[in-house]
């Protein structure tokens, strides 16, 4: 999961700015964790532990309240608010990643990724953006093509446009927070890449919600190409002390001696 992190951080300077280059520095003084990190995080503890999640959210919003959450998910997490807010923000796609590596078949992976939204994304659209993702994940992480990812998402039951480039992405995309409108784009960037960095540099160029495509993009591209070592390394540097056990931990339970598969040139797309 170290690769949605880094792609978090490293879309962290870029959420606003609505950059629509591939040239920029990847780190930068100003970058820093945000939310999907706190939150991916979580999720790999929740899966650890088997504590309740809503309680691993509320303890993790107390650990780290200032990261950039989403205005209903921190009203919620102030609140103490056990039950969803039928939320269909792409917060359910951003923190799902662990899911898909700590199952061993699809169906568990997208079971578990319901389970993992709905406690907050409990709005069809914001299961379906975690299932994709998730689903995604798992598909490129035991070997499946690019083209196995583009019929898995757009098949039913997710139905998700990923077959355009980024380029015609691109010339449209705005700011928009909802699973339907960021999650598509997101996993186009990862499919029309040739690395792990060229698709944290496709998302961060959608001009969009940065932090968050670049942790949907890196997580999935992570599974196909891996984390290089010198940008898996200083996105470990961003993180505190508990972050960072808990990341160490799932790697070692979940991660190491899962292979990651380049699946070659990027998946045929509508130019």
């Amino acid at each position: 999961m170290i690769g949605a992190i880094a792609g978090d951080i490293i879309g962290s300077v870029y959420e606003i700015a609505g950059n629509k280059s591939k040239r920029f520095e990847l780190f930068t003084d100003n970058n820093n964790f945000t939310d999907d990190t706190v939150l991916t995080v979580a999720v790999a503890e929740w899966l650890m532990t088997g504590a309740d999640l809503v309680d691993v959210f509320h303890e993790y919003f107390r650990l780290f309240p200032a990261v950039g959450y989403g205005g209903k998910y921190r009203r919620w997490a102030m609140s103490g608010n056990r039950d969803p807010y039928n939320s269909f923000g792409n917060g359910s796609a951003m923190r799902v990643s662990p899911v898909a590596w700590a199952f061993d078949t699809l169906e568990e992976v997208l079971e578990w990724a319901r389970r993992s939204a709905e406690v907050t994304h409990n709005h069809p659209e914001g299961i379906k953006g975690a299932q994709a993702v998730a689903g995604a994940l798992f598909i490129a992480r035991t070997g499946g093509s690019k083209e196995d990812i583009i019929e898995f998402c757009m098949d039913d039951p997710i139905g998700y446009r990923v077959d355009r480039s980024v380029h015609l992405i691109r010339r449209e995309h705005t700011m928009d927070v909802t699973c339907q409108g960021s999650v598509p784009e997101a996993i186009s960037c990862v499919l029309e890449a040739k690395d792990y960095e060229d698709a944290i540099r496709n998302a961060v160029s959608l001009g969009g919600d940065a932090d968050t495509q670049a942790c949907i993009a890196g997580g999935i591209a992570e599974a196909l190409w891996g984390v290089p070592e010198p940008i898996r390394e200083k996105a470990l540097g961003y993180l505190d002390g508990q972050l960072h056990a808990v990341v160490t931990e799932f790697t070692r339970q979940h991660i190491v001696g899962k292979p990651c598969r380049c699946t070659g040139e990027p998946a045929k797309i509508q130019q």
